[in-house]
């Protein structure tokens, strides 16, 4: 759910080539997968409210494993080349930190409306907006995991250590080490990983695992506690000890991580009609749950199966239209705001002489 690609400004004597060269510029395969995996998000999010219903909570249950892990997992491969030169920090600014504090200011005022209670604190975000917090500080961490031996079990390592904490709410500290693998993971993955889960028999394995998955999930959905597919608490908070608690987070670990490539495996390569919505997912995560924050007080005639298929349903038509270029023209100031007035070339010491 990596912020869209800012549009190139096309040269007045041939402004069709830029555009075709900005497009021809992204990976469809990629595009399609964010995508996907935004309409499992804001469908997630949209029968949260409805998990009495059986059915429901398992197909949450089942999208909670692996969505977010997916995001994290792409956002960690498209930031490979992440270091501090002056315009990926001017992007750390404009595409996370600024849109951060905009929509956590925003999702204040639903709060104090519906339930008049105004709770503003930037340091400790609140809904959606702890992936952006937490993106900020993975994409800031990315020199250092590059630099390591073994980045991805030090990453492992820090996730059960984190579990084992009672760590503070501020900066989404449990979910930011509870899912640094994942972004350790897409790091460490390179263009030819991607290829090889596009081989004919890896799909059919892939497909065969997400059905597989949605099986197990309404299997042992009622016997699971629903806050280790969500990463906010420690062991302790749970209910557990440390032991146990580190062997279910490595299950979640491992099973997200396989439930990941079984998603990307199924994925269309090819250039789609959505291919181009995938590049804007990220208006689709941020704008959304204004429409969750308001149908959650309304969803008392929709707890029945009947009821979960057709918020559903409408949980797909809304990440679409967000993700459509009118919408993205009217929010972009707030995604994407344009910081250039605010930025001067990186100053420097002068040499001593």
């Amino acid at each position: 759910m990596t912020a869209a690609t800012p549009a190139v400004p096309a040269l007045p004597d041939a402004p069709a080539t830029a555009v075709r060269a900005a497009r021809a510029a992204r990976d469809p395969f990629l595009d399609n997968a964010k995508y996907l995996a935004i309409l499992l998000v804001v469908m997630g999010h949209l029968i949260e409210d409805l998990r009495d219903v059986p059915a429901a909570h398992a197909i949450y249950f089942f999208g909670y494993t692996f969505h977010m892990p997916l995001f994290i997992t792409l956002s960690g491969y498209l930031s490979r080349n992440f270091t501090f030169s002056p315009g990926k920090a001017r992007k750390l600014i404009t595409q996370l930190a600024l849109p951060y504090v905009i929509f956590e200011l925003a999702y204040s005022l639903p709060r104090l409306v519906m339930y008049g209670k105004l709770d503003i604190s930037l340091l400790d975000p609140y809904y959606l907006t702890w992936f952006l917090m937490s993106l900020f500080m993975w994409r800031l961490s990315t020199p250092v995991w590059q630099q390591l031996r073994r980045p991805l079990a030090v990453a492992v390592g820090l996730s059960l250590l984190g579990g084992m904490s009672e760590l503070p709410d501020e900066l989404s500290m449990n979910r930011t080490l509870g899912l640094l693998p994942f972004y350790v993971l897409g790091l460490m993955i390179r263009p030819e990983h991607l290829e090889l889960l596009k081989r004919p028999w890896v799909r059919v394995a892939g497909a065969v695992l997400l059905v597989a998955g949605l099986v197990v999930a309404f299997a042992v959905h009622a016997d699971i506690a629903t806050e280790w597919i969500r990463w906010r608490h420690s062991n302790a908070k749970i209910g557990v000890n440390d032991l146990t608690g580190s062997v279910i987070r490595l299950a979640m670990l491992s099973a997200g991580a396989v439930l990941v490539a079984a998603f990307l495996a199924v994925t269309p390569a090819r250039r789609t009609w959505f291919s181009g919505l995938g590049a804007a997912t990220m208006y689709a995560y941020l704008l959304h749950g204004f429409a969750v924050k308001v149908l959650e007080r309304y969803d008392a005639g929709l707890r029945t199966p009947w009821g979960v298929a057709l918020v559903a349903a409408f949980g797909v038509v809304l990440a679409t239209v967000l993700c459509t270029p009118p919408v993205r023209r009217l929010f972009r100031w707030a995604v994407e705001p344009d910081l250039s007035w605010a930025f001067t070339a990186i100053r420097r010491p002068r040499p001593s002489r």
